[in-house]
């Protein structure tokens, strides 16, 4: 029986070395995002000192402006409400921020939101509008929650706290990092994959200073970057 243990807790110890060392990889390529490198559809964001940037705005919608690895990760310092909050396009006042991934226009995406308040939590959606590309076509339509195949609560987010969010996207499975520790893991189906995009990140009502990283674009995805789309069309 104490060879059984222990071989047992061996493997287990294995699993959390590769675990953590795929995690390691995986960080080790993300270059730092300067507010030069995104598209702000909606919003504003300013660049602080030391590679960060700074959101102030009821509502911030952005992307990068080159094609990458789907993979995106924010060290973040939330520092309360914005005041004179806005809405959302349904009515509901809510407080977040989060990563997006596959981003290729406002009306098919996919989304992993920290919501702060009115409840803390961390939710994965994706948006899909076949055939409509603008703000204007699809409005709030769209939008779907996934059920994650396992989960565990995000931290609650009180004002002055900071913390890392990191997504991870492979073909249809999507892995979300709290502080390092997986909080969400599960498919968004196939339907999220008749779009693509590239990463971004969006804010409602959330005041926020943060240092955005992404991977480089492969040698496949170097050029491939569009001519960034701002505008009422254009934020989702």
């Amino acid at each position: 029986m104490q060879r059984t243990n222990s071989l047992h807790i061996g493997v287990l110890l294995a699993f959390a070395i590769l675990t953590m060392g795929a995690m390691a990889s995986s960080r080790a390529n993300l270059a730092v995002v300067s507010r030069a490198d995104l598209c702000v559809t909606e919003g504003g964001i300013d660049e602080l000192s030391g590679n960060r940037l700074s959101v102030t705005v009821p509502k911030m919608r952005a992307y990068l402006n080159a094609s990458t690895p789907q993979v995106v990760e924010a060290h973040f310092t939330y520092l309360g409400s914005t005041g004179n909050e806005a809405r959302l396009g349904s009515g509901e006042l809510r407080r977040q921020f989060g990563l997006k991934l596959r981003a290729q226009d406002a009306c098919n995406l996919v989304y992993a939101m920290w919501r702060i308040e009115p409840q803390s939590k961390l939710v994965v959606s994706v948006k899909t509008n076949p055939g409509q590309h603008t703000s204007a076509e699809c409005g709030n339509r769209g939008y779907r929650n996934i059920k994650p195949s396992r989960s565990k609560p995000v931290p609650l987010l009180r004002e002055g706290d900071t913390h890392d969010l990191r997504a991870e996207m492979n073909a249809d499975e999507i892995k979300v990092f709290a502080d390092n520790v997986l909080v969400w893991e599960g498919s968004v189906g196939s339907e999220a994959l008749a779009f693509d995009g590239p990463v971004g990140i969006r804010s409602d009502n959330a005041r926020l200073q943060l240092q955005l990283r992404a991977p480089h674009p492969t040698d496949a995805q170097r050029g491939q970057g569009s001519a960034c789309r701002s505008g009422p069309g254009e934020s989702e």
